[in-house]
């Protein structure tokens, strides 16, 4: 029978070695045993969803929560990757080769816009970028010969929202894939599957492992598509999950529904607390009626999500007098943790574009990105509030 998601965030995958072990097992090996030669030759030459052969290939505890992952986002299967970044690379570098095109959204995570700037040009892949935001802009771009779309469902750090569905619409239309980075919506609100998406990637370092501890990546679609498609891919470049992190993101995946909506619910509230500051030029978040795609987070997502971005008065200046007075919140480029987060992206993730990248894509000297926590909401917002008085 179907079972909800947060019954499949716990049970989800699961399989019990002869030792009926509670919490699943980590199969902390690099290789396999065969019982003949005749078994390994058989082995390598056909493999089954319980066969490995090799760690690089798969693993056991990998396997767990690969399908842990697809029964969450309602894809076929998945592939585990050693990093989000991994996950991104090998969503496009596994489909794509020389004269392919592209058409990819401008706001963009850097490492992502590197990828698609620097390592597919460098291979002669062709790209083209639009405002995420622009449906016609996208119906112009996308053509023929276009074999896949790529965009991030909500913005680094900006938070704009691309509507899956229309752009699905328009690159379907054409016979191209649609890949979506899906961090920030999170696996517990997506539905991008089901609105269209051929492969949703995650950096599982975030809100999937929650707390700090471990890097992680997964490639979600179909069957066919990841197994004929991005394990050859994957498995011949080394970019796969290690057992122990992919254990790690287990047990994760067990509190992520729980700390998602915590950490939006508190969202809401820090939101609605700072929402016309005067130190604020603007309060960026996509579950507040102001944000200019607040219709579109509810009809997507459901929710606003656990993301904050604020922009400061007074630049880099303010920005810095403001990440220094906090006493709560920390200092750090990762997000999606148990732990507030703030960071500077002009300085910090975003910091290898140029100014006039960074203006054309909203991200000011002022901006700051906060990623909320589950610590209690009103230790937040005094913290906060006690910062912006320090600006």
């Amino acid at each position: 029978m179907a079972r909800g998601k947060q019954t499949e965030l716990v049970h989800g995958g699961t399989k019990r070695s002869q030792w009926g072990e509670v919490s699943e097992a980590i199969f902390l090996t690099q290789g396999f045993v065969y019982d003949s030669a005749e078994a390994a030759e058989a082995r390598f030459k056909k493999t089954g969803p319980d066969e490995f052969i090799y760690a690089r290939y798969g693993n056991p505890t990998v396997a767990m929560f690969e399908e842990r992952m697809a029964l969450l986002e309602g894809a076929e299967d998945g592939f585990a990757c050693a990093s989000g970044m991994a996950a991104v690379n090998g969503a496009l570098c596994s489909m794509l080769k020389a004269g392919d095109h592209v058409v990819s959204a401008r706001a963009l995570f850097g490492s992502c816009l590197y990828i698609l700037e620097e390592v597919l040009t460098r291979y002669g892949v062709e790209v083209t970028f639009v405002d995420g935001g622009d449906l016609a802009a996208w119906e112009a771009a996308i053509r023929p010969e276009t074999k896949a779309v790529f965009f991030e469902s909500m913005s680094n750090p900006t938070l704009r929202l691309v509507d899956i569905a229309a752009v699905a619409g328009l690159a379907h239309a054409q016979g191209a894939l649609v890949v979506v980075d899906n961090v920030f919506s999170t696996p517990v609100y997506s539905k991008a599957i089901e609105q269209g998406a051929d492969l949703v990637v995650y950096s599982t370092t975030k809100h999937v492992d929650g707390q700090g501890r471990c890097l992680g990546g997964i490639i979600l679609g179909s069957r066919e598509h990841i197994r004929g498609v991005v394990e050859p891919y994957m498995k011949h470049t080394g970019g796969s999950m290690s057992p122990f992190n992919a254990w790690v993101m287990l047990k994760g995946l067990e509190t992520l529904g729980l700390r998602v909506r915590a950490q939006t619910e508190t969202a809401v509230k820090i939101a609605e607390a700072l929402q016309g500051h005067p130190k604020l030029a603007q309060m960026i978040y996509p579950g507040h009626p102001d944000h200019p795609d607040h219709a579109l987070a509810q009809a997507q997502l459901g929710a606003g999500g656990t993301m904050i971005a604020l922009d400061l008065k007074g630049g880099k200046e303010a920005a810095f007098r403001f990440l220094n007075a906090l006493e709560v919140v920390i200092i750090s480029n990762n997000l999606g943790d148990a732990k507030s987060i703030v960071t500077h992206p002009g300085t910090t993730t975003h910091s290898r574009l140029t100014p006039e990248q960074r203006e054309q894509l909203g991200i000011s000297e002022g901006l700051v990105r906060l990623s909320v926590g589950i610590e209690d909401p009103a230790d937040l917002i005094a913290d906060l509030m006690g910062a912006l008085e320090a600006v």
